[in-house]
């Protein structure tokens, strides 16, 4: 059995592609710090199985890290650990350095001393379309200059060129992906479609930033679990991928469709409202990636619907009241990015 390593399974995107992947069989050792935004309750379904191993640790503990991948030798490590918020980067981007950057860092060091005698291991470094800042017109391409707008995008964009360096300079064998917004269920409501799906569940008011004109590609995450597996499977060594639905959609018109799909299935308390509220600084109009490489070269495409997809995690949210109760109140409620103001 391929034994693969995730870091970051308790938050949303990591979660759901460890479920993914043990449905394909294979071995899946969860590596979390266990932060505000992961969630034990993300794993509870595959918790208990016998293919499935967690363990708490940091990125930049290097001696357990090495640990880990030494007693595991895994096929690959898909890194997916990160803080991810931009609103909280703007309030304190301390530590986005110290986990986006120094954690890569650290990751990099450990990873190059695992495959001195386990050269069969690969990395798979999971990034975001917000590395490549506004992009008014057309879409994003693997070789386009990175313009990041927020201290997360930079961040991120930081631990890009990090991974890209250690590919260049100690051969390291290792993969960049750059992915839109992802959507679906498990995901923190500190984000925008969980955050309005809480709302509307418990009868507030929706916030939209601004006129609710930013425009964003969303991908429901089950899709790009999949591209992950394609680019774990068949994906170039020293290559980044795009990954990417074609689809955008400004956040009034995501706020839309989620009344839209509530009204189906609960009565609307009076008080689920469109609230228009300040801008977060430096907001990015629009991202928008071209996924033409990934879909050409390793034969990928998104499956999921927007409005199956926003339908799906509704549900899921609806049906998994408990899961708002592992999480502190106040990461829910608490509107971030404005302190200076």
């Amino acid at each position: 059995m391929k034994k693969i390593v995730v870091t970051g399974g308790l938050g949303f995107i990591g979660s759901n592609l460890i479920k993914l992947l043990l449905s394909k069989n294979y071995y899946v050792i969860n590596i979390d710090k266990v932060s505000y935004s992961s969630n034990y309750y993300n794993v509870k379904e595959f918790a208990g199985s016998k293919k499935y191993k967690f363990i708490k640790a940091d990125l930049n503990n290097k001696s357990k890290i090495l640990k880990v991948l030494n007693k595991y030798r895994p096929q690959a490590l898909l890194n997916l650990a990160a803080e991810t918020h931009v609103d909280r980067s703007i309030d304190g981007p301390e530590m986005f350095i110290k986990n986006n950057i120094l954690g890569i860092f650290n990751l990099l060091q450990t990873f190059r001393k695992h495959i001195l005698k386990n050269n069969g291991c690969k990395l798979i470094h999971i990034s975001t379309d917000e590395v490549y800042g506004d992009v008014l017109y057309g879409r994003s391409k693997e070789n386009d200059a990175y313009k990041p707008s927020s201290p997360y995008a930079a961040s991120k964009a930081s631990s890009d060129h990090l991974v890209y360096s250690y590919i260049r300079t100690y051969k390291l064998p290792a993969i960049i992906t750059n992915c839109s917004n992802n959507y679906g269920p498990r995901q923190h409501p500190e984000k925008l479609i969980p955050k309005l799906i809480y709302n509307i569940l418990n009868n507030k008011s929706l916030p939209i930033y601004g006129k609710g004109i930013n425009s964003r590609e969303w991908i429901y995450v089950d899709d790009h679990c999949e591209a992950l597996i394609k680019v774990l499977r068949k994906g170039k060594i020293g290559n980044f991928y795009n990954i990417g639905s074609n689809l955008n959609l400004n956040n009034l018109e995501i706020c839309r469709n989620l009344i839209k799909i509530a009204k189906n299935r609960i009565k609307l308390g009076k008080n689920v409202k469109i609230k228009f509220v300040k801008d977060r600084p430096g907001h990015d109009l629009r991202y928008a990636l071209d996924s033409s490489k990934i879909i050409k070269n390793l034969k990928w495409k998104p499956k999921v619907s927007v409005l199956k997809g926003l339908q799906k995690t509704f549900n899921w949210y609806l049906e998994n009241p408990d899961y708002y109760l592992k999480l502190k109140k106040i990461d829910i409620t608490k509107r971030l990015g404005n302190k200076f103001r």
